[in-house]
């Protein structure tokens, strides 16, 4: 038991597949997902993207492949990029035997949507071969017929039992490098689906709230889905899913995960909302920091606070802190103790200097 049981999180045991060079599940830490939304066979335009993800933080990429030009693109996008590449696959199984042959690091393909025994074998024979995993995909949205003529509606249960039956052809064949989602837009329908499926297999899971809605929205709904996930312990890759650009998908992904202590990157601000109190312009100056701070992945955290009333608090708890106080000076903390004032001219840049010099710090023990 740790110091602050009430913060410990109990993972899910479960075994672990590779996406490439990335561990997913088995006790490796949580994965970090987005997809491009660029055609794919535009091969200038999506690695550009990849690269774009890549330096948000995202682990692992996935692209759609609903065409042999997509699939034959992928041999060049992968050769440009660092990041595991994902090619998404609905029904047809040759964008499958194709997106193996050329690097893709996984397949998210539901086995039971691409026809005949045959064409399954097929597709496990290209991704041994390969060294490729795959993803069984289940979405409320797309379920089968005779599930949804059995059930009456998308249910925790339909989508779990399509999970379930895509898993046994693949197992048929001897094939269990793979991880499942069941996704849904419904936080409810989403979370029950995950939470059955956690107690009926022991495969690694990417969590997702399907077609979240929009940045802010969206990301508010996948945080509530998710969380509740991830704080019972389920969960071994994560993607939220945005009408927005996906680089905020990746930082909101990392956001998630570290309000919970499962992973950490970069700077976590702590800072007051504002009021009548604030010694300075808090809401602006965290905005600025905010910019101004992202290149850094090091993780640390940073407390800037209007005022006195709980300024010290959380300045104790942080590696950087900044109280307001009167007349334009204020107080920086340097690993939780006070240790000198700064006035408000040159405020921001003062404390970016501050945390670049904490990083080093760190990056040197």
């Amino acid at each position: 038991m740790s110091l602050r049981p009430y913060r410990d999180i109990c993972r899910r045991k479960c075994r672990q597949v590779m996406v490439g060079n990335v561990p997913v599940g088995g006790g490796a830490p949580i994965t970090v997902q987005s997809m491009t939304t660029t055609p794919t066979h535009d091969v200038e335009a999506t690695v550009t993207q990849v690269k774009d993800l890549e330096r948000a933080g995202a682990d692992i990429v996935r692209v759609s492949c609903p065409d042999a030009a997509s699939s034959a693109a992928l041999k060049e996008i992968v050769d440009q990029t660092s990041v595991p590449i994902v090619a998404d696959i609905h029904f047809h199984y040759k964008r499958a035997l194709e997106a193996a042959d050329n690097g893709a690091a996984c397949l998210r393909i539901n086995p039971g949507n691409i026809g005949s025994a045959t064409r399954v074998s097929e597709v496990v024979d290209a991704a041994r071969a390969n060294g490729c995993s795959m993803r069984i995909g289940v979405n409320a949205g797309s379920l089968e017929k005779e599930l949804l003529e059995h059930y009456g509606e998308p249910c925790p249960e339909a989508m779990v039992e399509s999970a379930l039956n895509h898993a046994r052809l693949l197992a048929d064949n001897n094939f269990e490098n793979f991880k499942i989602s069941v996704k849904a837009s419904d936080v409810f329908l989403c979370v029950a689906a995950y939470q059955s499926l956690a107690e009926a297999c022991d495969f690694p899971l990417h969590l997702g709230i399907t077609e979240a809605g929009a940045l802010r929205g969206g990301t508010v709904k996948s945080s509530v889905g998710l969380g509740s996930l991830l704080w019972a312990g389920i969960g071994d890759t994560i993607r939220v899913s945005l009408s927005a650009d996906p680089v905020e998908e990746v930082y909101a992904g990392f956001e998630i995960l570290k309000s919970l202590g499962l992973r950490h990157r970069g700077v976590s601000i702590i800072s007051c909302p504002s009021c009548a109190r604030q010694a300075f312009p808090v809401i602006k100056t965290v905005e600025i920091l905010e910019e101004r701070l992202a290149h850094i992945t090091t993780p640390l955290t940073l407390s800037i606070m209007g005022c006195v009333v709980n300024g010290p608090g959380e300045a104790r708890e942080t590696d950087v802190g900044v109280t307001g106080g009167g007349n334009g000076t204020h107080l920086v903390y340097l690993s939780g103790v006070a240790d000198h004032k700064i006035d408000s001219e040159g405020f921001v840049d003062h404390v970016v200097e501050l945390v670049e010099a904490r990083v080093a710090e760190i990056q040197a023990e």
